[in-house]
């Protein structure tokens, strides 16, 4: 009779063993998982991330512990962990729908779209009722809305609007590279440059080879007039992505930019205006994004200009460079002495005054705000050498015959017929051609009226004296004798001046 007993030296079964191992595993990767779910419920996902990762380690074949792991690997924002874990998990369970969901939302949060719509598609396909479907389709409808209004505002140059569509994208895809670096070009075209390069650097943080965010860092570069350092970013972004259009066009437009500007000072050097005139002019044409450097061609432009005499276009000119730098301090000084030339001096003390405190510590832009104030003053007085029609340096004998003939020229009683209008008007210059004789004959007023200095109504002199008083005062036996009728037939006037 055959004994039911195993000989004792007969070896235990393999797959006993196997499977017995297998039962073990799954049972303490089953105790390891509600550990990591409790640490999951009290918000601590660093430490059940730790654990998710031992229990998937004990089973790597089981698709809910991918499951649960992409869920904590979402609430850590580490989404293309949590891409990786739904894939792995719809690989082993091609229809386990939770799955799909966390891939979807991870799709959307990054910013990949068409991926969203591929794994929404294929969720419909087998649970079309999942309640989380409606959630997603929205949220996909509303990132299409406002992609298709920023390609309309892109098209158009609207770069404002393309930054605002940025942003409601970004309400969705939170960790949505792409939007952002969009918005971060669209900045950079709108001169907003520190925020346009805080961007690519975040992205550059991530990715290092990110050839977006090295074209966006050599965009600021380059419309920063950092040319040299802008060539090299666009050079490496050719180097990753051979086919990147826009860093090659504007690669090519830098080195064309670079090329006129040097061109045109190379003539301006050889004393060539008109040239240098014509190729900063050229080089303006180029790129009207690049504000730094169109405002140096302005400011050029205008130097060429003044040199060429044409002073109102020089003044033309340098404004255009201080509407795209404000803070264009060579311009403002080029624009003041300009203004000085065409004795436009309100303007001049203008300029002066708010280059004087963009640099408290020139002493030379003191100096012509001085200057520029005593011409201004000089500007609104009555100019006395005009009214009695003399020149600057005229004598004292010139200054005596000009106001004898000034003063008959204006004399009321020679304008007695002419209409009320007109004698005023006679009356009026009469008035300051004596004015202008009382501080021309005393040579303390005139020189100091000749500084710019003003002249005190109370110094005494011929300016306190009645117009006519000082007329009469000319009138003296021996003196210069001048006859003119008033007007009335028979009446005769004459007067004698002082030899």
């Amino acid at each position: 009779m055959a004994s039911s007993d195993q000989p004792n030296n007969v070896a235990p079964d393999p797959a006993d063993n196997v499977a017995e191992t297998a039962k073990s595993a799954r049972d303490m990767a089953e105790l390891k998982k509600k550990a990591a779910n409790q640490y999951y419920s009290q918000k601590e996902y660093k430490k059940a991330l730790v654990v998710y990762n031992e229990v998937v380690a004990l089973c790597p074949d089981i698709s809910v512990y991918y499951g649960n792991r992409a869920a904590c690997y979402m609430m850590l924002r580490q989404y293309r962990d949590a891409m990786a874990d739904a894939k792995k998990c719809i690989e082993l369970e091609p229809t386990f729908s939770k799955a799909y969901v966390r891939l979807i939302k991870c799709y959307l949060i990054l910013g990949d779209i068409l991926e969203a719509e591929t794994a929404l598609k294929k969720l419909l396909e087998f649970d079309p009722n999942n309640e989380s479907i409606a959630a997603e389709q929205k949220d996909i409808a509303y990132l299409r809305k406002f992609l298709e209004a920023a390609d309309v505002a892109y098209n158009a140059k609207d770069y404002r609007k393309v930054v605002y569509c940025m942003d409601r994208c970004c309400d969705i895809s939170t960790s949505g590279i792409r939007f952002k670096l969009t918005k971060a070009e669209c900045l950079a075209l709108l001169g907003r440059y520190q925020e346009a390069q805080e961007i690519a650097n975040d992205a550059l943080h991530i990715d290092k080879q990110n050839a977006e965010a090295l074209y966006i860092r050599g965009m600021c570069l380059y419309f920063q007039d950092d040319i040299d350092r802008a060539f090299s970013h666009f050079q490496q972004v050719l180097r990753l992505a051979p086919d990147h259009a826009k860093a090659l066009e504007i690669y090519k437009r830098a080195k064309l930019l670079k090329k006129k500007k040097e061109e045109g000072n190379a003539a301006f050097k050889r004393d060539q205006y008109q040239e240098a005139y014509d190729l900063y002019n050229e080089a303006l044409t180029i790129d009207p994004h690049n504000i730094m450097t169109n405002a140096k061609l302005h400011f050029n432009k205008a130097t060429a200009a003044a040199k060429l005499g044409k002073l109102n276009e020089s003044v033309a000119e340098c404004t255009e460079a201080l509407k795209l730098n404000e803070n264009y301090l060579k311009a403002l000084l080029k624009r003041a002495s300009i203004y000085m030339e065409l004795e436009e001096f309100e303007e001049a003390v203008r300029d002066l005054e708010k280059a004087s405190k963009m640099d408290k510590t020139n002493r030379e832009t003191k100096r012509l705000l001085g200057k520029a104030k005593q011409l201004l003053r000089k500007s609104k007085r009555k100019d006395y050498y005009k009214i009695l029609g003399i020149d600057k340096n005229a004598s004292t004998e010139d200054i005596k015959k000009a106001y004898r003939k000034r003063a008959l020229d204006h004399h009321p009683d020679r304008h007695a017929n002419a209409s009320e209008g007109e004698k005023r008007e006679q009356e009026k210059k009469f008035k300051e051609v004596g004015e202008a004789y009382g501080i021309l004959s005393d040579p303390k007023k005139r020189s100091r009226y000749d500084r710019g200095h003003d002249i005190d109504d109370n110094e005494g002199g011929f300016q306190d004296m009645d117009p006519n008083a000082m007329f009469h005062f000319f009138c003296q036996d021996g003196g210069f004798q001048f006859q003119f009728q008033d007007g009335f037939p028979g009446n005769a006037f004459q007067f004698q001046f002082p030899g």
